[in-house]
């Protein structure tokens, strides 16, 4: 047959490509018309079908029941843990140095040895414990998450803004979460709940410590800073590692709440740091920050009085000074929350080369468990949404799986191979660009804790370097949360206190003192009012 009388072929490909009809429109269809997801315009979208106009609905209501059934399922599985966020979009661009030495001599990864390209962001702001539309103003931890679109693929820095954790052992985080959330038979939050679980796991105390200080309460998120928590490492493109520890610090400055404050920011608006970040960039005033690492040799420094992959540890800095290394700039807010910002998937394993895990426990862990959470909430292939994928080429032999919508193949490709090695087409690896990084591991393979907890050194410190007015708070906060504790919950966490700091552990006991005692005038006081200044009114 010659090329004239050839039939046109047709069919709809697996990326979307094929048979477009370039946005054709319907006879009765406007650029505004509404239509379902079939394309069909909708002619009445204010009443069902009904046999009469008040009598019962028939079945065949198909634009009904298509609008009901996807509103039905608009949601998908909130985050266990940061279920409220805020996002943003943006870029970052390294300086390319550590102090005055090439940064390449530490790393070879091209999303900091590039100092050219401004690599696209997307950061993900949270809090930690509380539900999806709860205020923002409770004192949690908050979440700063940052995924960056690198020529290598994406990298997922996922941090939180305190640089510490309540917790060193991975096996410890399903019970310390259910400790932190509702009550399983009444569904309240509870204090007893909360500091049962953190006195008897005493590593918790130097987080407590900042936690119930006015650094558990961040202004906003734009003057919130940010750390990576655990130590990573580095790798050069010999092959040798050092480690690191990340640190996001705010250009606007760092400003946190006291519980008054945020008490009265509260009764008024429980979204102001959701409304802050997003009024200021779309206002043009673009939040920034740098970002400083800390770098030590990897070994186990047995120097120190703690593990460095402790995560319940700082590094202080005039022991391990801060190098800044780059900056990153939010100036884009997302169209849609829950396209970009909820449909969000971040991943401590998600690394590009150059970048590599610690031996950090609890790193490890979570390595597992966010990437795994994530084929739960989203699905296997949340990947292929636009807000997680990469923003370069992609070529898998992973297929199908529940609202997969393309194949990770390239056109030139074999679609038939979906399997590797082959000799007769496929995918193929990719060259190695620099050493590996070998590390040499021995030992007894065991369940045991670190030999350094040092579990209340570092907690005495940090309460020794608050400011006066920021230990008041702290003990304010403290004593407030524990008057109302099981009394060996309350016993215990004076005990921690005390190990971290006499001071701290006797002016916490002097407080929940005082605090019983004004606590137990105030419910008489109450019930009295409720008695006199209730008011009645007639039934209806």
């Amino acid at each position: 047959m010659d090329e004239k009388h050839k039939s046109p072929s047709f069919g709809t490909g697996v990326t979307g490509a094929g048979d477009s009809l370039d946005q054709r429109k319907a006879s009765n269809e406007k650029d505004e018309t509404l239509t379902n997801r079939q394309g069909h315009p909708v002619k009445d979208n204010q009443n069902v079908r009904t046999v009469g106009n008040r009598g019962p609905t028939t079945l065949e209501n198909y634009d009904f029941l298509e609008k009901v059934s996807h509103f039905d399922r608009e949601r998908i599985p909130e985050r266990v843990v940061h279920g409220r966020g805020a996002g943003a979009h943006g870029y970052f661009q390294s300086y390319g140095k550590v102090g005055d030495e090439e940064i390449s001599k530490y790393t070879r990864a091209k999303v900091f040895t590039n100092t050219e390209v401004q690599t696209p962001v997307f950061v993900r702001f949270s809090t930690v414990i509380h539900g999806t539309h709860s205020p923002e103003t409770l004192r949690d931890p908050r979440g700063f998450a940052v995924k960056f679109y690198t020529e290598d693929g994406n990298w997922d820095l996922v941090g939180n803004n305190l640089k510490i954790f309540f917790i060193r052992d991975p096996l410890k985080f399903p019970d310390m979460v259910h400790a932190f959330k509702p009550d399983p038979v009444t569904n309240r939050q509870s204090m007893e709940r909360f500091f049962d679980f953190v006195s008897s796991s005493p590593e918790a105390t130097h987080m407590i410590t900042f936690l119930f200080s006015p650094w558990g309460i961040p202004a906003n998120y734009r003057n919130m800073q940010g750390s990576g928590v655990h130590a990573y490492r580095w790798v050069n493109e010999e092959g040798k590692a050092v480690l690191v520890k990340y640190h996001w610090e705010p250009i606007q400055g760092i400003k946190n709440l006291t519980q008054k404050e945020a008490d009265e920011i509260q009764s008024q608006n429980f979204n102001h740091a959701t409304q802050d970040l997003y009024e200021a960039i779309k206002e043009g005033n673009y939040p920034e920050w740098e970002l400083y690492v800390q770098i030590i040799e990897d070994h186990e420094h047995p120097e120190l009085d703690f593990d460095p992959l402790d995560p319940t540890k700082l590094w202080y800095k005039d022991q391990f000074p801060w190098h800044k290394v780059g900056k990153m700039v939010l100036n884009k807010n997302p169209e849609n929350y829950f396209a970009e910002v909820e449909q969000a998937a971040f991943g401590t394993g998600v690394l590009v080369d150059g970048l590599d895990f610690s031996d950090d426990k609890l790193l490890q862990g979570r390595t597992f468990s966010y990437s795994d959470t994530q084929r739960y909430r989203v699905g296997a292939n949340y990947l292929q949404l636009p807000i997680n994928a990469p923003k370069k080429r992609v070529a898998t032999n992973q297929r199908d799986g529940q609202m997969a919508y393309q194949v990770d193949s390239p056109p030139s490709n074999n679609p038939h191979i979906n399997y590797e090695p082959s000799v007769i087409g496929g995918l193929k690896e990719a060259e190695k660009t620099g050493k590996d990084h070998t590390p040499h591991v021995s030992g007894e393979v065991k369940g045991e804790a670190i030999d350094r907890p040092n579990n209340f050194g570092q907690a005495g410190e940090t309460f020794r370097r608050l400011a006066d007015w920021e230990k008041d708070e702290l003990i304010s906060n403290l004593s407030g949360a524990l008057s109302d504790v099981h009394d060996a919950v309350r016993e215990q966490m004076i005990k921690n206190t005390t190990e971290a700091d006499a001071d701290y552990g006797k002016r916490l006991k002097e407080a929940i003192t005082k605090e019983r005692e004004s606590m137990e005038d105030r419910k008489e006081q109450k019930v009295e009012e409720a008695k006199q200044d209730s008011q009645p009114s007639d039934p209806y």
